[in-house]
């Protein structure tokens, strides 16, 4: 369901860049799924951030424009679009219509044709995009004559931010928090991909606490390519909430031997 993407972030209408970027972060981390939150006032916070996050974006929210509505993989999703009536050119040419859309990092990885409603002043029209794997966040696609009366659409994808992943390339980066007590004797881990899907990570002893560890195979695919990049994992160190006076006497022992080698 559909509401005022100012009031799923809990700001005014004149709220500043930082008000909203504010918002999102205490949002997105309450409502997160994998800490029990709520998937669908989830998936509300992101599209109301990468809406209003976006200056051009917000503007065209607070002067609404024609919009369309459509379905990925049979979860609704509302997008801003943009529509500029081409001028006539010389004849056997064809108009054009631009339009920008905000995709997913799921639809990046699984590309494929998306039937899209196109709303005109003529009323609904259906086309369907050919949605490239690997597309990056900004790329403008031109399909030729499938818009309404033969119209060329000139489309431009936006990718919705994900607080979980940061993109570089066709790889993502995300962190996992780990014990200090595994990072010193190792372990195994649980890391979830974009997908949402489950995939154990071994974490060696002595694993230095900010180590990247690759995860082939589990990133975004190349443009146009099945080859998917990497997942890669930054460990985050956790200390305990209680550590006994015995294992703080260890410690500093340790420390203290570490330092006596060192200068040795």
């Amino acid at each position: 369901m559909n509401g005022d993407h100012y009031q799923t972030l809990g700001v005014s209408r004149d709220a500043t860049e930082e008000d909203i970027k504010r918002a999102y972060r205490k949002l997105a981390s309450r409502n997160h799924p994998d800490k029990g939150g709520d998937t669908e006032k989830f998936q509300q916070v992101q599209t109301a951030y990468s809406i209003l996050s976006n200056p051009q974006s917000r503007a065209e929210y607070d002067s609404p424009q024609p919009q369309f509505n459509m379905n990925f993989n049979g979860t609704p999703f509302d997008f801003s679009a943009i529509f500029n009536a081409a001028h006539r050119q010389q004849q056997r040419q064809r108009s054009r219509m631009n339009m920008t859309l905000w995709i997913t990092l799921n639809d990046v990885i699984k590309g494929g044709r998306r039937p899209v409603s196109v709303g005109t002043q003529h009323g609904e029209f259906v086309i369907e995009l050919d949605l490239q794997v690997g597309i990056e966040d900004g790329d403008t696609v031109q399909y030729m004559g499938i818009g309404p009366n033969g119209s060329d659409m000139i489309v431009t994808y936006r990718i919705h931010p994900n607080p979980l992943y940061q993109r570089d390339g066709p790889n993502l980066l995300t962190e996992k928090v780990v014990d200090i007590w595994d990072c010193i004797l190792g372990t195994q881990v649980t890391v979830r991909n974009v997908l949402g899907e489950q995939l154990a990570l071994t974490v060696s002893p002595r694993t230095q606490p900010g180590t990247i560890l690759r995860m082939k195979g589990q990133g975004l695919p190349h443009k146009n390519s099945k080859e998917r990049g990497d997942l890669l994992v930054r460990v985050r160190a956790k200390l305990p909430e209680t550590i006994s006076e015995e294992m703080m006497d260890v410690i500093q022992r340790e420390k203290e031997l570490d330092k006596s080698r060192q200068t040795s």
